[in-house]
């Protein structure tokens, strides 16, 4: 198989990734759009025989911090942000599991729902994760352990405690 034909074999991952990042379909397609340009452009910066996938997650990744900023927004976990509005259809249980996972999801901080999505969604390993999220691979099963307790908490509609989300400090000079 050729680069271009492996590239858009991977376009649904990207897209049920970028979804899972964005909660808006559009923003996803837009995102995926612009991977797929980007990793033809760059092919040549695609290393033979290292994994195709990690290295598409990583761009599109990419993308979506570099959006983020130029939107000047932190993460989309605002309280106006469309899926917390999205209803499940009232006849299926499931349907209504999905949605109580989905929303304890997006109120994940982003270092943990990135790392959930794609060592538990998008079945990557813990090295092929570090990669893409650029950490070393220790932070990614601390963010995951993290990740699980925290939707653990969440859906058994316990309070979350303080200590489930991480506080940037700064050092003053």
């Amino acid at each position: 198989m050729d680069f271009e034909a492996e590239v858009i074999s991977g376009l649904p991952l990207l897209r049920r990734y970028a979804r899972a990042l964005t909660g808006d379909p559009a923003w996803a397609d837009d995102l995926v759009q612009d991977t797929a340009e980007r990793a033809l452009v760059r092919h040549r910066a695609f290393r033979a025989g290292t994994n195709l996938r990690a290295w598409l997650f990583t761009i599109l990744r990419h993308i979506y911090i570099d959006q983020l900023r130029a939107r000047r927004e932190i993460a989309v976990d605002e309280d106006a942000a469309p899926w917390r509005s999205l209803e499940a259809p009232r006849t299926e249980v499931d349907a209504l599991v999905l949605r109580d996972v989905q929303e304890a999801l997006y109120h994940l901080p982003v270092e943990q729902r990135e790392v959930i999505l794609l060592i538990g969604v998008e079945e990557l390993t813990y090295q092929e994760a570090s990669a893409v999220l650029g950490v070393p691979i220790g932070t990614v099963m601390s963010r995951l352990s993290r990740a699980r307790e925290h939707m653990r908490i969440l859906l058994a509609g316990e309070a979350c405690p303080k200590s489930a989300t991480l506080k940037v400090v700064r050092k003053t000079p």
